[in-house]
């Protein structure tokens, strides 16, 4: 069986375009693999519980009536113990829970210190 003449350069045609709509699809396209779209929606997802918890830890904060001395014991502490002085201070173990939400502790120190 012989092939027309003009299947080679059709054929090459088409394996180049789907490895460049591939690699644009990729890089520009907005594209991406389940894996790296599961991480990106754990991000959004963690980034939006800790806006929505941040307003309670502020109002627990506004709230203690040791909350000058907390605050400036946490002040005093190097910037990477911050988030674990924030935990200590209670602040930041939201109403129903008994463990205290890391991502929320440096939202909240971050907001309460400046």
């Amino acid at each position: 069986m012989t092939l027309p003449t003009w299947i080679k350069p059709v054929i090459f045609g088409v394996v180049i375009g789907a490895i460049l709509a591939t690699i644009v699809g990729f890089t520009a396209g907005g594209w991406m693999t389940a894996g790296k779209a599961e991480v990106a929606a754990n991000d959004q997802a963690d980034a939006e519980v800790t806006a929505a918890l941040l307003p309670i830890c502020v109002e627990l904060a506004s709230r203690d009536s040791d909350r000058a001395a907390k605050i400036e014991a946490i002040r005093a502490k190097p910037s990477y113990q911050r988030t674990e002085a924030m935990n200590d201070s209670g602040w930041t173990t939201m109403p129903g829970t008994e463990k205290a939400e890391r991502r929320v502790a440096s939202a909240c120190a971050e907001q309460l210190l400046n």
